[in-house]
């Protein structure tokens, strides 16, 4: 029925909600039905979106979050009242700490009977309250078209995450009139913007200019920003090494002369003891978590800090600093730019033999061959310090740091008959570069030692290209986020790497990936033990070994079950035509790897120690802990 003075049609609820994600531009969501949604999912054929049904309503928020996190969209998943809506919880928390814009739709039961313990009924909104950003309850059909929307706002506005929208069952079966433009929130108001002449502003410009050891620290807001290109040329302007969160990784060019690679708990020694030796840090969208600082006492002593963040509650919250700019870091960035100039030094980089010139402060080293080892002096210049050669010399002293540390190429490792799990990210990453796939290749991984190692041996060169749970360190997340991440990006090769222990927690997707035909690489990392948990056990607790060596079906014949071919390897000379075989075949794969039972991630920064303070592997070991891999 269509209202002919307003030419709007009145619709059901159910399809006011369908329209409203049509004019929100989504095309997929994941979900699973069930009796308070079941209304909404009657009027699903009527529109043009894709629905993907999970086997777990944990995996339709996660397939949700793997969506946004590698196209930048606003993922949406959708789950009936009662266990449907409880079962979002641990994914909508998991959105909720790496600041990913979802929309979680959940049935509930009748307005009427709200309150009374009814079948299925559970307040979903009081559970939720604290891990979204905000959360609405829709009784009635002429609700849902504004809290959609406003949702939508939500979720991807300022720092970004997880909304929930509860809609009972009578407000779906409901009839209102349906107008998309009426329906729209009020325009968002930002922060207000810092201005040029703003006294934070020339405090950060003289801070900068007069810096002789500064760091950048990039972290995942640079990623939310869209400002990955801003920040390449304020560091290559100012000749600025940049130090990587885990989240971050990816926005930075890991192959780029300036990248230091990742910091903290399980980061690269030289990159920390570069952090501690500095005099400023500047901290890109990072919220200074446990995990990168260490014991809060000893952090970077010496170091002024500038923190660039968009949402105001982070400033302080950790590490006090001395100059803090509110702001999208986009926009901040290039307002400093005009102010602190730029010296147009040149660099040299070779390339297999090949030497090209790249001018600091273009922006351009983006424009990399795709392969190669990447080598280069700078040329003396002001650098960020406003006196000749002090950065310079700063570089020149983390490459010793560097050299010192980085001792083997882990390639070159001679074959004892035994693989680690450090040979299978490294081989896969050389395979996608030898492929010149890097910037097509996608990893989801899940929690543990292999996403440390793949941190650290997977070299990421373009942004969106790590998916990977940070902040909750949510066990069971990588072969959901890789569904939602291939379904976001079909056009690249998706890798979920995986422990044993996390990859049983959500194994059953294995058939959703069936379902929606899908060409997803599955990389199990089979140690036979919860490897993190068991690495904390022999480091701190007298190796005794409680409860993490865990038991495993076979993977390949589970594969297989479900419909896909695998393959088990247990030598690294039959790793890399695997994994080809794998990322140029037409359907799914799944390779098991049986790696060493007790290896260990290395470096590691025990709790309540400093950041230089390192726990390194030990000498008798075959595999040191940092690579060389360019």
């Amino acid at each position: 029925m269509t209202d002919h003075k307003n030419q709007h049609p009145t619709l059901t609820g159910s399809e006011i909600l369908w329209a409203t994600l049509v004019g929100e531009s989504v095309t997929t969501v994941f979900g699973y039905p069930g009796g308070a949604i079941l209304p909404a999912y009657d009027a699903l054929r009527k529109f043009p979106i894709h629905h993907v049904l999970v086997r777990h309503e944990q995996g339709a928020a996660h397939m949700a979050d793997g969506y946004a996190r590698a196209s930048g969209k606003v993922g949406v998943a959708i789950a009936t009242s009662g266990p449907g809506a409880t079962n979002l919880v641990t994914g909508i928390a998991t959105a909720m700490l790496d600041s990913i814009p979802i929309v979680c739709i959940t049935g509930q039961v009748s307005s009427k009977v709200l309150g009374s313990d009814a079948f299925q009924e559970i307040d979903i909104t009081g559970i939720t309250l604290p891990i979204t950003k905000h959360n609405f309850v829709a009784t009635r059909a002429e609700h849902i078209a504004p809290m959609i929307r406003e949702a939508f706002q939500i979720a991807a506005s300022g720092r970004p995450g997880p909304v929930l929208v509860d809609i009972t069952k009578d407000a779906q079966q409901g009839t209102a009139l349906f107008n998309f433009e009426e329906a729209a929130p009020a325009p968002y108001r930002p922060h207000p913007m810092l201005r040029a002449e703003n006294s934070s502003i020339r405090r950060a410009v003289e801070l900068i200019r007069t810096a002789k050891k500064p760091v950048i620290l990039a972290g995942h807001g640079i990623i939310h920003s869209a400002a990955e290109r801003e920040v390449l040329a304020f560091a290559e302007r100012h000749h600025i090494p940049v130090a990587t969160t885990l989240l971050g990784l990816g926005a930075f060019p890991a192959s780029h002369p300036l990248a230091l690679g990742m910091m903290g708990m399980h980061g690269e020694s030289w990159v920390n003891n570069a952090i501690q030796n500095a005099d400023l840090l500047l901290a890109f969208g990072m919220r200074f978590d446990d995990r990168v600082t260490g014991n809060l006492a000893s952090y970077a002593p010496n170091a002024k800090k500038i923190h660039i963040e968009i949402d105001p509650s982070e400033i302080d919250k950790n590490v006090k600093v001395d100059v803090a700019l509110i702001g999208d870091l986009k926009e901040v960035l290039n307002t400093l730019a005009p102010l602190l100039g730029g010296n147009g030094d040149t660099y040299t980089v070779t390339t297999d033999g090949d030497t090209s010139t790249i001018r600091f402060g273009d922006g351009k080293h983006g424009q990399r061959p795709p392969t190669g080892t990447v080598t280069g002096t700078y040329r003396t210049g002001t650098g960020a310090s406003g006196n000749t050669g002090q950065t310079d010399e700063w570089l020149r002293e983390i490459r010793s740091l560097k050299g010192d540390a980085a001792v083997r190429d882990i390639i070159n490792l001679p074959d004892n008959g035994h693989l680690y799990a450090a040979h299978v990210i490294n081989d896969i990453w050389q395979e996608a570069r030898a492929a010149g796939r890097l910037d097509k290749t996608i990893i989801a991984t899940d929690v543990g030692q292999h996403q440390m190692w793949e941190a650290q041996y997977f070299k990421h060169e373009d942004t969106r290209t790590l998916v990977t749970s940070g902040g909750l360190g949510t066990m069971g997340f990588a072969l959901p986020a890789a569904i939602g991440a291939k379904i976001a990006r079909p056009d690249c090769d998706v890798w979920c790497i995986a422990g044993d222990g996390g990859f049983q927690m959500t194994a059953a997707e294995l058939s959703t990936i069936v379902q929606e035909n899908i060409h997803i690489n599955v990389a199990v990392i089979n140690n036979g033990f919860l490897g993190m948990v068991r690495q904390w056990q022999e480091a701190f607790y007298d190796k005794n070994y409680s409860c993490s060596p865990i038991l495993s079906p076979d993977f390949v014949k589970l594969a297989e079950a479900h419909g896909i071919p695998g393959a088990h390897i247990t030598q690294r000379k039959d790793v890399t035509s695997t994994v080809t075989k794998s990322r140029t075949g037409k359907t799914a794969f799944l390779i098991n790897f049986a790696v060493e039972k007790e290896d260990g991630v290395y470096p590691m920064i025990a709790p309540g120690a400093a950041l230089h303070e390192m726990v390194r592997r030990p000498q008798k070991d075959p595999l040191l802990e940092t690579a060389e891999d360019e």
